[in-house]
């Protein structure tokens, strides 16, 4: 198994590497370029970037998954069209940006009525599903928790604090690419020390869902090398929102919703920072942060932009490593 997920992993990054000269040069044609926004004067040398690079890992990693899935390929199915729905949601919302020269796309209740539309029905369907239910690992144990019909308004929750942290995250260039690459394959890590508990068709489906990770984080990879320092094309919201959808999805079939969080702890530092911010601007009209979300705050502090990402990157790294470690030791 782990040598076809290598495998996967191999072949996405191939496609991933051809396919980016590609996007670039359709999205040069196409003139879509980001717009800046005017405060962000830090990032005034980035207006008219190339944006949609998020199609480059979109389209290798649902090439690579409809060509290796193996049977019993439902839930892996579903978590790609969850990723596209929410990638084409993330397209509109680009394309309005493109087609009108600004850097405001959908309105926000647009963006939240399409979200919620979408994890709604995955919601519903998870919670019927015979292989999924209502019931969610503790983390570092094998014992479940049921939660009964709070589950759907749970998982609608996880999938937008997911979608949008992610989509918080992407606002320097090879963060949220980078800092994704390393969360996706470590909960795939993750998912393969639970999967030795399961046999039959729960095993394969889960294998499945490894194998979307391995290969989403093979185009990651291939990506990352386009969009670090200077980068030559952004994932836009069309990206951002597809790895949420795709991060989200895996963790609810996996039943390891609970190490999101845990894994994924740059995720919410960065969403806390910014409701942070909001909150405490309309209460007082001060602000906690030179810039929110945080990244941006150390950016108005002089950190320069590759320290900052790497420094993210890295912490992520050394959290997952932990609690991996702690998996190991503790015997799941």
């Amino acid at each position: 198994m782990l040598i076809r997920n290598l495998f996967i992993f191999i072949v996405t990054f191939i496609l991933a590497v051809l396919l980016s000269p590609l996007i670039i040069h359709i999205t040069k044609r196409v003139k879509a370029k980001q717009t800046i926004l005017h405060y962000v004067k830090e990032h005034e040398s980035k207006n008219g970037t190339p944006t949609m690079g998020g199609l480059i890992f979109i389209i290798a990693t649902t090439f690579a998954c409809l060509c290796f899935m193996w049977s019993d390929f439902v839930l892996a199915a579903i978590t790609i069209g969850v990723m596209l729905a929410y990638g084409l949601l993330g397209f509109l919302d680009d394309f309005i940006k493109i087609r009108y020269k600004q850097n405001l796309g959908l309105k926000a209740y647009q963006k939240i009525i399409g979200q919620v539309g979408i994890a709604i029905i995955i919601a519903v369907f998870a919670y019927n599903n015979n292989l999924v239910g209502s019931e969610i690992y503790i983390p570092f144990t094998t014992k479940t928790v049921n939660l009964g019909y709070f589950f759907i308004p749970f998982v609608v929750f996880v999938y937008l604090a997911v979608v949008n942290s992610v989509n918080l995250i992407d606002g320097l260039d090879g963060l949220c690419s980078g800092v994704s690459f390393v969360y996706i394959l470590s909960f795939a890590c993750v998912m393969l020390v639970y999967s030795a508990n399961l046999n039959g068709q729960a095993l394969t489906e889960i294998q499945n869902l490894q194998q979307i990770c391995f290969a989403m984080c093979g185009a990651l990879l291939a990506y990352f090398a386009f969009n670090c320092y200077p980068a030559k094309v952004f994932m836009g919201d069309t990206g951002s929102l597809a790895l949420g959808g795709l991060i989200t999805t895996v963790a609810v079939f996996s039943k390891l919703t609970l190490y999101i969080p845990l894994l994924g702890v740059v995720y919410v530092i960065t969403a806390l920072s910014d409701i942070l911010q909001v909150l405490h601007y309309k209460r007082t009209k001060r602000r906690i942060f030179l810039m929110a979300p945080l990244h941006h705050h150390f950016q108005k502090k002089g950190v320069n932009e590759n320290k900052i990402t790497a420094i993210y990157i890295i912490s992520t790294m050394i959290i997952c490593l932990v609690a991996i470690t702690l998996i190991l030791y503790i015997g799941i």
